[in-house]
């Protein structure tokens, strides 16, 4: 007997998140203002993907997203914000079973915890892991990086809520009214 790690659904689902991280991120970004911080909309697929198939997901989404975007700008792999990407991703999909997106279920009181847990997810990966990590890695100078990840956070936090929430929510009723699953 096998067991399974990841199924095969996942998997698509990795690579179709990843994809569209890449896009998002590489060709719709817009600059915030503050030097290399953008308003990412692949940000909220991050956070959906990972609500709807878990931490595995969320990691490998933002890990393999973000590294493809560093790499078709031609400057390297900024491995503070890949990570920080991959950690948003884990952080927001160890919670997805509160959710209840897949289930159809996805409503006001899961909505409120999808947010609570996103809002602190961009805390922890932005505000936290990236800047050290730029500190760390690339000897950047404090008070630089963490304006960029402060600022980072706030966006990121700002299109989950609003995209992230509605994509959620969209999927949920889909499955629902799909008759992928029984409404009782």
């Amino acid at each position: 007997m096998t067991s399974k790690i990841i199924s095969v659904k996942t998997v698509v689902a990795i690579g179709i998140g990843a994809a569209l991280l890449f896009v998002l991120m590489r060709f719709v970004a817009v600059p915030s203002g503050v030097p290399n911080t953008n308003l990412n909309l692949g940000i909220a697929i991050l956070a959906l993907f990972a609500g709807i198939f878990g931490p595995l997901a969320g990691l490998l989404i933002g890990f393999i997203g973000h590294t493809l975007v560093d790499l078709t700008f031609g400057f390297g792999v900024w491995w503070s914000w890949v990570i920080a990407d991959a950690i948003f991703g884990l952080l927001i999909g160890l919670f997805w079973k509160l959710y209840k997106i897949e289930e159809g279920e996805f409503g006001l009181k899961n909505c409120i915890i999808f947010n609570l847990i996103q809002i602190a997810a961009n805390a922890i990966a932005w505000i936290g892991i990236a800047p050290a990590l730029d500190i760390l890695i690339h000897q950047e100078p404090a008070d630089k990086v963490f304006l960029q990840g402060l600022v980072a956070a706030g966006l990121n936090a700002t299109v989950v809520l609003i995209l992230g929430s509605l994509l959620a929510l969209g999927y949920s009723k889909t499955r629902t009214k799909a008759g992928s699953l029984k409404v009782e």
